[in-house]
C-alpha cells in the first residue's frame, strides 16, 4: 500500500507529466483560461487516465502478451483511450450538460492527449502490475488536476493585472508555465538518489 501511495505523490508532484515531462500540453494551455473550465478538464482526464491505465495493463497482459501481438500494442491502446473518453464525455453530458457545453472540443481532445497514451506505454515499459497501474494513471491524473488548477489561477490574476502590452496573452502565460516547472522540478531535488 505504501508503495502505491509513493507511486501517486511521485507522479504528481516529482514526476508530473505536464511540467516535466512536457505531456499534455495541449489541453494543459488550451483549457486553462478560466478555473471552472479547468476544473471540468482536470476531473475528466484523470478519470480517462485512471480508466485507460488499468484497461490497457489488462488487454496487454491478458490479451496481446499471450497471443504474441504486442505490435498492435499502440492501436490497442488507442483504441482503449477513445472509448475511455467517449465513456467520460457521456458521463458528464447526462451528469453535467452545462459543464459538457463548456468543455466544447477539448473534452474529445483527450484522445489526442499524449499524456493518457504516454501513461499507459510508460507502465508496459515499467512492467507495473494492475495496481501499480492504475496508481501510476491516478497519480498522472491528479498532477494533471494540481497543475491546470494552478495555472488556470495563475492566468485568470494576470489578467486582471497591469502586465505591459509585449506580455498579455501567450506570452505571459508561457513564461507562467515555465516559472510552473521550473518550481516542480524543485521536487525532484527532496528525492535521494
Amino acid at each position: 500500500m505504501t508503495d502505491l501511495i509513493l507511486i501517486i505523490l511521485a507522479t504528481v508532484l516529482v514526476n508530473n507529466f505536464v511540467l516535466t515531462k512536457f505531456l499534455g500540453l495541449c489541453p494543459f494551455l488550451g483549457a486553462s483560461s478560466r478555473l471552472e473550465t479547468a476544473t471540468g478538464m482536470a476531473l475528466a482526464t484523470t478519470f480517462v487516465l485512471t480508466l485507460a491505465s488499468g484497461l490497457s495493463y489488462l488487454v496487454n497482459a491478458y490479451l496481446l502478451v499471450p497471443t504474441g501481438t504486442e505490435y498492435l500494442r499502440l492501436l490497442a491502446f488507442i483504441l482503449i483511450i477513445a472509448g475511455s473518453v467517449q465513456l467520460a464525455e457521456l458521463i458528464i453530458r447526462r451528469s453535467s450538460p452545462l459543464l459538457h457545453q463548456i468543455l466544447g472540443i477539448f473534452l474529445p481532445l483527450i484522445t489526442t492527449n499524449c499524456a493518457v497514451l504516454g501513461i499507459a506505454l510508460l507502465n508496459v515499459q515499467q512492467s507495473n502490475s494492475l495496481a501499480e497501474a492504475l496508481a501510476y494513471g491516478l497519480g498522472g491524473g491528479l498532477g494533471f488536476s494540481l497543475v491546470i488548477a494552478l495555472f488556470a489561477g495563475l492566468r485568470e490574476r494576470t489578467e486582471a493585472s497591469d502586465v505591459p502590452e509585449n506580455f498579455r496573452g501567450p506570452a505571459v502565460s508561457l513564461v507562467t508555465a515555465a516559472f510552473m516547472a521550473m518550481a516542480f522540478m524543485g521536487f525532484a531535488g527532496m528525492v535521494r538518489g
